[in-house]
């Protein structure tokens, strides 16, 4: 079997790298490698996140992450993720039922930036009755 290739990915620059690892690996994801520069975890099948020391010497100030949520689509039930954030002492909000036939659970991680796992729903409308946009 061979192993997911690398599509779309995120670094995120974090402060304390095996700190943050532990904690993404404490709410389920999955260590695929690591060096000296960095870490590389995956949510389930292809969501990779490459967890990426501060350069040495270079102060980072402010909120890491602000306006972005990461998005993992999600298969683990978000109740399970939300225990998970529980025992790491996560700031953690959901899940909750969204308009747009989703159930959503945010997560914060230790350097701020903010994890969205989204489980879809099943469309209430069938596909003719849908609203389309032109």
């Amino acid at each position: 079997m061979t192993a997911p290739s690398l599509g779309f990915f995120v670094k995120l620059l974090v402060l304390d790298r095996a700190a943050s690892a532990a904690f993404y690996e404490g709410l389920g994801f999955v260590r695929v490698g690591a060096d000296a520069t960095f870490t590389h975890v995956r949510w389930e099948e292809h969501g990779d996140v490459m967890l990426v020391n501060a350069p040495t010497g270079v102060r980072v100030d402010g909120k890491r992450g602000w306006g972005v949520l990461l998005s993992f689509t999600s298969q683990t039930e978000l109740g399970t993720i939300a225990e998970r954030a529980t025992a790491l002492t996560a700031p953690h909000d959901g899940p909750e039922t969204k308009p747009w036939h989703t159930r959503e659970l945010i997560v914060t991680d230790p350097d701020g930036y903010r994890i969205n796992f989204v489980r879809p729903l099943p469309d209430p409308l069938p596909l003719g009755e849908r609203e389309t946009v032109s």
